[in-house]
């Protein structure tokens, strides 16, 4: 076994590492930001606030999974929605586990569950939300796009 392959196999593992870390951040980040009433949940409702304040969003998340593959009207969505992230500065990642990030952010108070395939984590401009899980993923979004990947993926932790 030659250097560049036990180097290559030892970052395959950090990677790993950094991405299963990133997703206990992300879950962290969403239960506490539904607690203070900072998530805008749905593409559409979420296309809304970036347009009407797009200063008050500190995070994106964008969700799919094999179902959604091939609906051209959500990956324009998605590509619309990355770009004005870009633009502003935003963080954005991907998840392709839609069932698990709904259950994250739950039902509405009908009942009904919501769309889930965008995810905002929002901060009031007045006095901004600063929360360390939110730092962790700015960080991991921040190393990613280092190594030109520029939406990362993020596989939210079993339950």
């Amino acid at each position: 076994m030659t250097l560049e392959e036990i180097r290559g196999q030892e970052n395959t593992m950090e990677n790993a590492d950094r991405v299963q870390s990133a997703g206990a951040a992300l879950e962290e980040l969403l239960v506490a930001a539904k607690k203070q009433d900072y998530l805008t949940v749905g593409v559409y409702e979420s296309a809304k606030v970036m347009n009407v304040d797009p200063d008050s969003v500190a995070f994106c998340v964008l969700a799919t999974d094999e179902e959604y593959e091939c609906d051209i009207a959500l990956q324009i969505h998605f590509t619309l929605i990355q770009a004005f992230c870009f633009d502003n500065d935003i963080n954005v990642v991907r998840v392709n586990d839609i069932e698990r990030l709904a259950d994250l952010v739950s039902a509405d108070d009908t009942g009904e569950p919501k769309d889930a395939h965008c995810i905002l984590v929002t901060s009031p401009s007045a006095s901004p939300w600063k929360d360390p899980a939110l730092d962790k993923l700015s960080l991991f979004c921040e190393e990613s796009r280092s190594v030109y990947d520029w939406v990362p993926t993020i596989t939210l932790p079993e339950r």
